[in-house]
């Protein structure tokens, strides 16, 4: 598949990784001119329609996600044999990979993996959707600190939760039993695949292990998950507990679905209690255990006759209830007297032994939570400040600022400013904690599509995500009225640039369109009170400018029109109106005594048509140049008279002295 052109739009580059049903590879999208993931189904199975559907299933399940931590589906398709899926590119590692490289986490970066799987596995609930096939492989760690759910092949419908062939598909280390027993998977399904990450994450290892997928299966539907710290002491009692909740046996005991469970961490992190459901087990010394045999509603492990331990554990709200005697013990008051003073002086010393050493705890307790391991803080929230300030400020409150520096895109904060930290500002963790700075890249650069002579409704849409400013309009007769004549937007200087061969351009970023009006309406040949009608329609103000004499345009109507200065025509803007004053008037010449040549060619040179009679007698006319030797006696009309164009002047002159 390497240097391969799928669908005449991704070519492929290098592979990424491979899968029981597909191969992942990097390509580059030739159309958008951004790099993606193409998962391609392994020819093999395209003769399965079981696996085909569930390819399918995978790109329409995810593509109906839009979330932070959920992989982004572009595109889907089938290019000759082979079905494939194109993704969001994510450079960086799985989860299984961090695993393999550092075994076990600390208990912030789990948590901090926790929160953002949930967060995606929140949504696709959410929509309605169980994932079924979650585990550290399907859990993306980009190298700019985003986390994200991947590998939808197995999700379905979570209504869909009816027994089926092949509801034991998925990883067998993170079934739950419901699904090992029954074939049910619904949303406490994948909780409880969560609380299996989460033991794996802070201990390293699988809780259950065998030889055979079966062995682990039976472990699953018959076993319980034990605590955390009981592979790793340094898990906090709270992590335990959300494991246990996770993966409890009965998933009405589990959290409902993976927005429940994620509240309840966010207000662990908030210094919340355990998950309602948990039940909690308190121990007790074995001096202070019931003495002689334990009561019938006990359970678990006793002291005193018999018991080998030396504590006894009791269900929270049990309570003993009080010495019994031993059998053949003495009755008399002597005796019994004798035995209280004793058991008096017993109890003062116990007491007293009590009080120093509950003095002495409280002393410990309070310094190990003020000043010693156990002391807890809030981290600040810091955002829109320098490196330099957020370090001063974190180590004023007592943290240590990681030299690690997490990127991350950010179209309101700065480049190079501070956008946040992790743990995240508001978290409650170990005082003197390492932070890590969260730094802005800026705006990230994204695909700027063609929106030139596009409606402008359709325009805006294509541009979501970018900001979109209120549209300026203007007159142009080369395009349709609503078509987009221009797109401009801002550089990083704040100059206006004109966008409408760009590529790229960074998200929410200000646009602003230019957008037709039409062409201006022609009122040419029309009365002047009817021209400024309509220009005043159309929002424009027609204003008479000038007049002129015209032969063809009758007197009071629009010659011709023009904008009243140089640039676009906008609405409210003046359009010069030409007004026609009707024919030019000519005054008659006087041409008396000039000859009949001379008078038609100054008559007709103004714009007169020029008549006389013919020339008489015949005969003698025919032998002389008659029109240059006779002259003109008189005009009609005559001098001084007003005329017009293509009036007629009639001569007058004498033949021979005959007039």
């Amino acid at each position: 598949m390497i240097g391969r052109l799928i669908d005449g739009r991704y070519q492929v580059r290098s592979r990424i990784a491979r899968g029981g049903m597909a191969t992942v590879y990097l390509a580059s999208d030739q159309r958008l001119e951004r790099p993606v993931a193409v998962k391609i189904m392994h020819g093999h199975l395209a003769d399965d329609e079981n696996f085909k559907e569930r390819f399918i299933q995978e790109a329409r399940s995810a593509a109906r996600l839009a979330h932070p931590n959920v992989v982004n589906v572009y595109d889907q398709g089938q290019d000759d044999e082979s079905a494939y899926i194109v993704m969001e590119y994510l450079p960086g590692i799985t989860l299984r990979e961090l695993l393999q490289d550092h075994r076990v986490l600390t208990a912030d970066q789990a948590t901090d993996i926790l929160e953002a799987v949930l967060a995606g596995l929140a949504a696709a609930h959410r929509s309605g959707i169980v994932h079924r096939d979650l585990k550290p492989e399907n859990v993306l760690l980009a190298d700019d600190g985003r986390i994200k759910i991947g590998d939808f092949g197995l999700a379905r419908a979570a209504s869909a939760n009816t027994a089926t062939g092949a509801a034991l598909l998925g990883t067998i280390a993170y079934l739950s039993p419901e699904l090992v027993t029954r074939g049910i998977a619904d949303t406490r399904s994948d909780i409880y695949a969560l609380g299996i990450m989460l033991f794996e994450m802070l201990t390293g290892e699988q809780p259950y292990k065998g030889d055979q997928p079966m062995q682990i299966a039976y472990q699953h539907a018959n076993d319980t998950v034990p605590m955390p710290s009981s592979v790793n002491p340094r898990v906090p009692a709270e992590l335990d507990e959300l494991v246990l909740w996770a993966t409890a046996r009965d998933p009405d005991q589990r959290p409902r679905d993976a927005r429940a469970m994620l509240d309840h961490l966010l207000e662990l992190q908030r210094g919340g209690g355990a998950p309602t459901g948990i039940q909690k087990t308190m121990v007790l010394p074995a001096a202070m255990a019931p003495v002689g045999p334990a009561p019938a509603q006990s359970t678990g492990p006793t002291s005193g006759p018999g018991s080998t331990g030396d504590t006894l554990i009791l269900a929270k709200g049990r309570h003993r209830t009080g010495p019994v005697l031993p059998a053949g013990a003495p009755t008399d008051n002597a005796a019994a007297l004798t035995r209280k003073a004793r058991a008096r002086r017993r109890r003062g010393v116990v007491w007293l032994a009590i009080v120093i050493v509950l003095a002495l705890v409280a002393g410990a307790v309070g310094w190990w939570f003020s000043n010693g391991p156990g002391a807890h803080a809030v981290v600040p929230s810091i955002a829109n400040a320098s490196v330099a300030q957020a370090t001063s400020t974190l180590e004023g409150d007592g943290f240590a600022v990681s030299s690690q520096r997490v990127k991350q895109f950010d179209p309101d904060i700065a480049i190079g400013q501070v956008l946040g930290t992790r743990p995240r500002g508001g978290a409650t963790v170990a005082k003197g904690a390492k932070v890590v700075l969260v730094i802005s890249q800026g705006p990230q650069s994204l695909p700027f599509p063609a929106v030139v002579g596009e409606a402008e409704d359709t325009a805006k849409s294509q541009l979501g995500s970018f900001t979109v400013g209120d549209s300026t309009y203007r007159f142009d007769g080369s395009a349709a009225k609503g078509t987009v004549l221009s797109v401009a937007g801002k550089n990083s200087a704040g100059d206006t640039v004109d966008l409408g061969s760009a590529t790229t351009y960074k998200e929410k970023r200000p646009v602003t369109l230019t957008v037709s009006l039409g062409g201006v309406p022609d009122v040419t040949g029309k009365a002047l009170s009817d021209a400024q009608s309509t220009l005043e329609a159309v929002n424009l103000q027609g204003v008479e400018a000038s007049s002129e004499y015209s032969d063809s345009v009758p007197q009071g109507q629009v010659i011709r029109q023009a904008a009243a200065a140089d640039g676009a025509v906008v609405e409210g803007s003046t359009i010069d109106l030409v007004v026609s004053k009707g024919p030019q008037p000519i005054t008659v010449p006087d041409v008396t005594g000039k000859s009949i040549r001379s008078a038609e060619e100054q008559l007709t040179g103004l714009g007169f048509k020029v008549a006389y009679k013919a020339c008489t007698p015949a005969a003698a006319c025919v032998l002389v140049n008659w029109k240059s030797l006779l002259t003109v006696s008189s005009s009609d009309p005559g001098a001084t008279a007003t005329g017009f164009r293509g009036d007629t002047i009639t001569l007058k002159y004498n033949a021979f002295g005959i007039g």
